[in-house]
C-alpha cells in the first residue's frame, strides 16, 4: 500500500452527483483499509460539502462545477470540495447548527455540523461571488 497518494475528480452541480462523489471517495480511501465507522464518517462529510456546492453554492443550477481534491499521507487524509458559486456570506454565521439559507425547503441545517461531526478538522474558506472551499481532515486510526 502507498504511503501517500492523491486524486482529483471535477463534475457538473447536478444532485444525481453526489453519490458519485461519496463512491468515489470511498473507492480512493479503501486502499488504506480503513473502519466501517471511518469509512462512513468520510462519506458522510463528504456528501454534506457536496450537497452544500450544489444546493446553496450554485442553488440548484445544474452547470456549476464541484471539484474534490483528496489525498493521504501515510494514514492522514486531506479532503478538499470547491465550488465557485455564490459564496458565503458570513462563514461564522453558517457554521452554527440549524442555520439555512434555505427557507422555503425542509433543510436542518446541520451540513457543517455533520462535518465538524465526522471529521478531525473542519474549515471553510469563502467569499461571496467566488465560491467555497471546504477542507476536512481525518486522521485513521490503524
Amino acid at each position: 500500500m502507498p504511503k501517500r497518494n492523491e486524486m482529483q475528480i471535477q463534475f457538473l452541480s447536478q444532485s444525481v452527483n453526489e453519490a458519485f462523489a461519496r463512491v468515489a471517495i470511498s473507492a480512493f480511501i479503501t486502499q488504506l483499509d480503513p473502519t466501517v465507522e471511518e469509512l462512513y464518517d468520510i462519506k458522510m462529510a463528504v456528501s454534506e460539502a457536496v450537497t452544500n456546492a450544489i444546493i446553496h453554492g450554485y442553488e440548484d443550477k445544474e452547470d456549476g462545477i464541484v471539484a474534490i481534491k483528496c489525498g493521504y499521507q501515510d494514514k492522514v487524509i486531506d479532503i478538499t470540495i470547491i465550488d465557485e458559486g455564490k459564496g458565503i456570506k458570513s462563514v461564522e454565521e453558517a457554521m452554527q447548527p440549524l442555520y439555512t439559507t434555505s427557507l422555503e425547503e425542509e433543510r436542518a441545517g446541520l451540513g457543517f455540523t455533520v462535518m465538524q461531526e465526522m471529521m478531525d478538522e473542519v474549515e471553510v474558506c469563502s467569499h461571496p461571488g467566488l465560491g467555497t472551499t471546504v477542507k476536512m481532515k481525518k486522521s485513521l486510526e490503524k
